[in-house]
């Protein structure tokens, strides 16, 4: 199969998914409005509207153009490589989370080898199938599996910093990627406009902040009155009606109450002054900076950490989990990796 059959078929996918979001009857609206609808019965996490962002998020960054403008980078794809059995560990934390890899060993003309997350496996199916009605050469290339990974040459594997271990301990003797825990970060200058600040809150409460590309730590700048970015976050009140999410509300909220801990209450989200960047689910940390040179030297403690900065300078408001098919997770290029003979 040449590039440009793979660039078709993904471009295909990308058109088959946005209209079956719009409504338009295809071979697989039905069947995506009953994944859409049904994920939260074993993911009370994967709700309609989450499972919706995701497979709209995929949509939108699957067109003729991205696919060739992330492809033309890398004059390698265009050579007839040996195709390697790569193997994905595929988190769950939320929807489609691993289909960035997937669509990088595909596209890179290699055979996937995916172990699907028990939270998150039938999305991954769903797209696997697509593709291999676009292109019948696919049904050789995707393997799907909820058992040990077998007859793999390289290693794709995400989770948490506790599950790399066991991830170095089991595939450090071959070629491989391992992910750990990352958290985003947001920097408020100021200057930002009502309309920005309330396009950080999609940045932190979409997917309950499960992901690592969710805003997780607000760095702002001298004294910002931080009652003007909850003014405009009303809109994400409902979050507290999702009853996981409620729990750890009320879990964190009680931990500090006991420890005589300061924080604010929103309602449906604490706000908590802390040097950390992870924060648990429903609480936000914040940290107040002077200048450029103090907000450096806060940052670079955690430069390993960091999946991506929400700024005026840097991702823009609202578009941390709208990411480009070149912007890869822990700023490894997979397809640079994957291009590799060794």
């Amino acid at each position: 199969m040449k590039l440009k059959d793979r660039i078709e078929s993904f471009s295909g996918l990308g058109k088959i998914l946005r209209e079956a979001l719009e409504g338009k009857e295809t071979l697989y609206t039905t069947r995506l409005n009953d994944l859409i609808l049904n994920q939260q019965h074993s993911n009370p996490w994967f709700t309609p509207a989450n499972v919706r962002m995701a497979t709209g998020a995929i949509a939108d960054t699957l067109t003729q153009d991205n696919l060739e403008r992330w492809t033309d980078s890398y004059p390698g794809l265009n050579k007839n490589n040996p195709s390697k059995n790569v193997g994905i560990v595929m988190a769950g934390n939320i929807p489609l989370v691993g289909f960035h890899d997937f669509l990088s060993v595909l596209i890179s003309g290699h055979n996937v080898i995916a172990k699907t997350s028990s939270k998150d496996k039938d999305l991954i199916v769903f797209i696997g199938d697509i593709l291999c009605s676009l292109n019948k050469e696919f049904a050789e290339k995707i393997t799907f599996t909820e058992g040990i990974l077998k007859n793999f040459d390289t290693v794709i594997a995400t989770g948490s910093d506790n599950s790399s271990r066991y991830f170095e301990y089991y595939f450090g003797k071959y070629p491989h990627i391992i992910r750990k825990n990352r958290n985003s970060i947001a920097i408020i200058d100021g200057t930002e406009t009502d309309s920005e600040l309330y396009a950080l809150g999609t940045d932190v409460f979409s997917y309950f902040g499960l992901g690592c590309r969710n805003v997780s730590k607000l760095y702002l700048k001298d004294k910002f009155d931080i009652g003007r970015l909850l003014k405009t976050w009303h809109d994400f009140a409902g979050v507290i009606d999702h009853n996981k999410y409620g729990n750890n509300y009320d879990y964190n909220k009680a931990i500090y109450l006991v420890n005589n801990e300061e924080f604010l209450d929103t309602g449906y989200l604490l706000l908590k002054e802390s040097r950390e960047i992870t924060s648990p689910v429903a609480v936000l940390y914040y940290e107040y900076f002077m200048n450029d040179k103090q907000l450096h030297d806060k940052i670079e403690g955690y430069t390993d950490r960091i999946q991506c900065i929400v700024s005026k300078k840097d991702v823009p408001f609202g578009r941390a989990q709208h990411p480009y098919l070149w912007d890869y997770a822990d700023g490894i290029d997979t397809i640079e990796f994957l291009l590799k003979k060794k």
